[in-house]
């Protein structure tokens, strides 16, 4: 309900049982029925998407936009990255299990869906990652191969084996989590950018509070604190009411469904305006930069360094603004 990616999947696994077989899963009542208990399941979420515009594909669109050159071209090589190198001969060996093992016809299209996905998000200029749940696929054929081969090489190759495993897993859990000191998370940032982007919510907080002081505190009952992003709006929400700041509004993905804040609300409006984000502040009157984020550690993300604006209040009733402000991506 989430996540309409399950229809990528679905799409090449129908296509690769056209492709390969067994077409006789296709005959009969079954996927009918199959077919019909998802359509149900699914239809409130379709049925809310359609009223709404389709936001999802409104999504998907931005996301083909903007990064969809980056994403093309990392594709193949995060394919190799994501669940670690160490993992791809055990995802290679069920690949090949699945196309030539002959009791294992039935999952064959399971071999010839991964490609088509890869394919279809090559496409789509989607992120690299929405081929790996075929790829698990892949990988849970692969162990019995392998594990068959190590054993049959003696223990020392299974000690090695299971070294490299600890290995890969320990990188994985640096990449992914954070454990390093935020200095360190350039190293890794190239692969999951994530990780840098999560450091300085607390600075974010207290840069904008610092703002928030220069409003004078008869005009903040009808004050608003506006974020460009929901990433933002998240650390303002959390780190932001011990330090006097309001609930944050944005009008970033669904945060926007929210609701604009009250037309009353015509006061001065705290902008947190980062890098390679929206010129907002073309829609509110005489801005001026009060204050600036400094995460403390030297890291470059989209919030280091960006700064704080106060604007007397917007050109027009935020009913009226609210459409403008959102953004899908």
């Amino acid at each position: 309900m989430n996540k309409d990616l399950v229809l990528l999947l679905a799409a090449a696994l129908l296509l690769a049982v056209l492709l390969v077989g067994p077409r006789g899963v296709l005959r009969g009542r079954w996927p009918a029925a199959g077919l019909a208990v998802a359509a149900a399941v699914a239809l409130p979420g379709l049925w809310w998407q359609a009223a709404h515009g389709w936001p999802e594909l409104t999504v998907a669109g931005g996301i083909s936009d903007q990064d969809g050159t980056e994403n093309r071209l990392l594709l193949v090589p995060m394919q190799f990255l994501y669940l670690s190198p160490v993992l791809v001969p055990v995802w290679l060996a069920g690949f090949r299990r699945l196309r030539r093992d002959a009791e294992l016809a039935w999952a064959k299209p399971f071999a010839v869906a991964y490609p088509l996905v890869c394919l279809l998000v090559l496409a789509s200029g989607g992120k690299p990652y929405y081929a790996l749940p075929a790829l698990l696929v892949l990988t849970a054929a692969g162990c019995e191969p392998v594990a068959r081969r190590l054993a049959a090489a003696g223990p020392r190759r299974i000690r090695s084996f299971v070294g490299a495993l600890a290995l890969g897993a320990a990188v994985n859990l640096v990449i992914t989590l954070p454990v390093l000191p935020a200095r360190l998370t350039p190293a890794v940032s190239w692969i999951y950018r994530e990780q840098g982007e999560q450091i300085g919510w607390p600075e974010l907080a207290a840069a904008t509070a610092a703002g928030w002081r220069t409003v004078p505190p008869e005009l903040r009952d009808r004050a608003v604190v506006f974020a460009v992003n929901y990433g933002e709006a998240g650390a303002l929400a959390h780190y932001g009411p011990p330090l006097g700041l309001p609930a944050p509004y944005s009008g970033h993905m669904s945060l926007a469904d929210w609701g604009p804040p009250p037309d009353g609300l015509d006061g001065p409006v705290l902008l947190v305006h980062p890098e390679g984000s929206p010129d907002v502040e073309r829609y509110f009157t005489d801005c001026r930069q009060v204050a600036r984020v400094d995460n403390g550690h030297g890291v470059r993300n989209e919030e280091q360094h960006a700064p704080v604006l106060v604007c007397p209040g917007p050109h027009r009733p935020w009913s009226a603004l609210w459409p403008e402000l959102r953004r899908y991506y």
